[in-house]
C-alpha cells in the first residue's frame, strides 16, 4: 500500500480499541462489496488479527441500521453459544468497539468503518471439494435458523429493500423488457417467455407471507459456501459470516440460495448448458445438514417448500441477470458483453432441471424431516 494511504488508514485504526501495537496491514481482495483489510497487532508477545472494513454505502444506504442488526443478532448468538458451552472466539463474529464504545466510526470523508476479531485457524471455500462441504454448509445455516428462531425478526431493519421479493424482481424485469433501454430485447425473447410462463410461481412465497402461513424469520440472505468459516483441519463448520444482509425473511429462501450456489454442477456463468444441472448428491448433503441443524424449529409448510425455495432463488437470480442485461449491465460486473445473458440462461437451465427432478427433490427433503 502507498505510504499516504497507510497513514490515512492508521489514523482511522487508532479510533478503535485494538489492543497492542499494529505490525501489519494487508488488503483482502476476496470480498466484492466492502473494502477489507486484515490488521495484525502484537499484544503481550502474541499476534492477534482483525478484519477492518469500509462499508460500501452505495450498496448499503443506511449502515447504522445494518450495524444495529449485526450487534443485536451476534449478541443473541453469543448468549446461545455460551449456554451450549461452545467456543465464543470461533463460533460467533465479534464486533470490536471504538474507544468511545461505538460499533462503527464515520470519518471526516463520511466513510463508514467497522472491525471484527479475526477467527484463527479457519478457512472459507470458494468451491466445494465434495458433498461433505455442502453438508457442513447446510448444517451451519440450519443451526443459524435454530439459534435465532426466538429472535424477533420484525425488529430487524431491511438492509436492502425487496432483496428477495421475487414479485418485485419480476416487475422490474417486465419494465426493462418493455422499455428496452439497451436495445437488447430481441436477444432475450426465448428467455423472456421462460420467465413469464412462471409469473404465477413468482408470487408463491409472497402469497404465503401475506396470508401469514409461514413465519417471518431472521434470515442471512446470502447463504453461499464462502460465507461459512470451516475449521482448517477438520473442515467442520465454525461460524456464519458476512452478516450484512441479515433481515426479516423466509427460511426457504436461505435454503434455496444455498442450493442455487452450492448444488449446481457448474459455475453460474458456465455457457455450456449441458454441464448445468442439479447435483443431487450435493442437494441431499445440504438438505441433510440444513434440516439437522434447524432441528424442530421449522414448520411443516416451510420444510415442504424448501425445494420451492431452491427453484425460487435460482429463478430470481436469473431474472436479475436478465434484467441487468436489458438495462445495459449496470449492476453485475461483467467480463464480456453477453456475460449476464449467459448467466441468466445458466440459471434457467438449472430451474428446468429442478422441475425435471421435482418429486425427487421432495423425497430427499422428506428423508431428513424431523
Amino acid at each position: 500500500m502507498e505510504t499516504s494511504k497507510i497513514d490515512d488508514l492508521q489514523e482511522t485504526i487508532g479510533v478503535f480499541n485494538f489492543p497492542g501495537s499494529l505490525i501489519d496491514i494487508k488488503i483482502n481482495k476476496q470480498g466484492h462489496i466492502n473494502d477489507t483489510y486484515v490488521l495484525s497487532f502484537l499484544n503481550e508477545e502474541k499476534i492477534q488479527k482483525y478484519i477492518f472494513q469500509r462499508v460500501n454505502q452505495g450498496v448499503f444506504k443506511r449502515p447504522e441500521e445494518l450495524m444495529e442488526n449485526i450487534i443485536g443478532v451476534t449478541k443473541h448468538l453469543r448468549k446461545k453459544v455460551q449456554e451450549a458451552k461452545g467456543d465464543l472466539d470461533r463460533e460467533v463474529l465479534q464486533v470490536l468497539l471504538t474507544k468511545d464504545q461505538k460499533p462503527f466510526y464515520i470519518d471526516a470523508k463520511g466513510d463508514f468503518w467497522r472491525a471484527y476479531k479475526f477467527i484463527e485457524n479457519s478457512l472459507a471455500l470458494e468451491k466445494a471439494s465434495g458433498a461433505k462441504d455442502l453438508y457442513q454448509t447446510g448444517l451451519a445455516f440450519g443451526n443459524f435458523q435454530r439459534l435465532l428462531s426466538d429472535y424477533p425478526a420484525e425488529s430487524l431493519h431491511q438492509s436492502i429493500k425487496d432483496f428477495h421479493n421475487t414479485e418485485v424482481r419480476l416487475e422490474n424485469f417486465i419494465k426493462a423488457l418493455e422499455e428496452n433501454p439497451a436495445k437488447r430485447r430481441d436477444n432475450v425473447l426465448k428467455e423472456a417467455d421462460f420467465i413469464l410462463s412462471r409469473a404465477d410461481f413468482c408470487k408463491t412465497f409472497m402469497d404465503l407471507e401475506r396470508k401469514k402461513l409461514v413465519p417471518l424469520r431472521v434470515t442471512h440472505n446470502d447463504t453461499k459456501l464462502n460465507n461459512i468459516l470451516l475449521d482448517d483441519q477438520s473442515h467442520k463448520a465454525l461460524c456464519v459470516i458476512d452478516l450484512d444482509t441479515i433481515m426479516p425473511g423466509l427460511s426457504m429462501n436461505d435454503f434455496g440460495d444455498g442450493i442455487r450456489s452450492g448444488a449446481s454442477n457448474a459455475l453460474e456463468d458456465e455457457a455450456d448448458l449441458e454441464k448445468v444441472f442439479v447435483n443431487l448428491e450435493y442437494f441431499e448433503a445440504f438438505s441433510k445438514g440444513f434440516l439437522q441443524g434447524a432441528g424442530p424449529c421449522l414448520e411443516d409448510l416451510e420444510v415442504y417448500h424448501l425445494r420451492t425455495g431452491a427453484k425460487m432463488m435460482t429463478l430470481e437470480c436469473g431474472i436479475r441477470f436478465l434484467t441487468d442485461y436489458l438495462q445495459g449491465d449496470q449492476y453485475f460486473k461483467i467480463s464480456y458483453p453477453d456475460h449476464n445473458l449467459v448467466r441468466a440462461r445458466n440459471q434457467f437451465k438449472l430451474v428446468a432441471d429442478m422441475e425435471k427432478n421435482w418429486e425427487v427433490l421432495l423425497d430427499i427433503v422428506n428423508k431428513y424431516k424431523e
